[in-house]
């Protein structure tokens, strides 16, 4: 060999540290890499079946009010929501789940049994009992949600 071509007991340290270096940092970085991004590529599902209770606590033609606590994660950050809904059945085997957020500006509706109306204080916005609009503002019913049944729990689709 030349004296060219030959590398110098020096230079093949500083070829090899680098190398090793090289394999080091490369070997650290991508797995922090898909730490970091992992969370935000991940497909988030839209609706999930949130379980509310028992079907035998609901009263035969008077909504019953369920209350429930989902958590949602987004990337690095779970959120706590509270999701309430109002479940109504005439016969003890078809339900129907409305929401309790009045659709005109978003306020709490109650149920008021001896009037058998939803009542939203904001507007005076009154619901029958299957969540149509009697009078006041709302432009449309009390939004529904789509119930399943299984072993007596009651199940909405809250997405």
């Amino acid at each position: 060999m030349s004296d060219e071509q030959q590398v110098s007991r020096r230079g093949f340290l500083a070829i090899a540290t680098s190398a090793i270096g090289g394999l080091i940092g490369a070997a650290l970085a991508i797995p922090a890499i898909a730490y970091i991004v992992g969370p935000a590529l991940q497909r988030t599902e839209q609706g999930e079946w949130v379980r509310l209770g028992l079907t035998s606590n609901i009263e035969l033609g008077t909504p019953t009010l369920f209350k429930t606590v989902i958590q949602r994660q987004s990337g690095w950050i779970v959120n706590e929501n509270e999701l309430s809904a109002y479940v109504l059945t005439e016969n003890g085997r078809e339900f129907i789940a409305m929401s309790n957020i009045c659709t005109h500006l978003g306020c709490r509706v109650r149920w008021i049994g001896d009037q058998q109306q939803f009542f939203c204080p904001c507007h005076n916005a009154v619901f029958d009992k299957d969540g149509e609009v009697v009078s006041g503002p709302p432009p449309r019913p009390l939004d529904r949600y789509e119930v399943k049944v299984e072993d007596d729990q009651l199940f909405i689709l809250g997405g």
